[in-house]
């Protein structure tokens, strides 16, 4: 493992991160286990975990931050690495988001 990443993933704790994976949308192969009141079909027909209205995962629990599901979640959670480049790059477009503000 380069010294880049060993670096990356000291920096990002996921008791400290905004699980901003958890808004991905995870697309299902048919290796994964996930329990069917989780998942939802897109109109294309992608098997995917299905999200909250605000667009989190599911299987996210909203006050520890961390998945209800981990011991059988999805292959491609278990390859998402934490402090990798996609991890990194995720985090930065999600941080450079416009803040939505409401208007009463």
């Amino acid at each position: 493992m380069n010294r880049m990443v060993r670096e990356a993933r000291s920096a990002i704790r996921c008791t400290a991160c905004e699980a901003v994976c958890c808004r991905l949308t995870v697309v299902l192969g048919e290796e994964d286990d996930v329990p069917a009141h989780l998942t939802t079909h897109l109109p294309g027909g992608l098997h995917v975990m299905a999200r909250d209205p605000e667009g989190w995962c599911v299987a996210l629990d909203g006050v520890r931050m961390n998945c209800r599901i981990y011991d059988t979640r999805p292959t491609v959670c278990r390859s998402f690495v934490m402090g990798g480049p996609y991890c990194s790059a995720v985090r930065d477009e999600y941080a450079a988001r416009p803040i939505e503000t409401t208007l009463v």
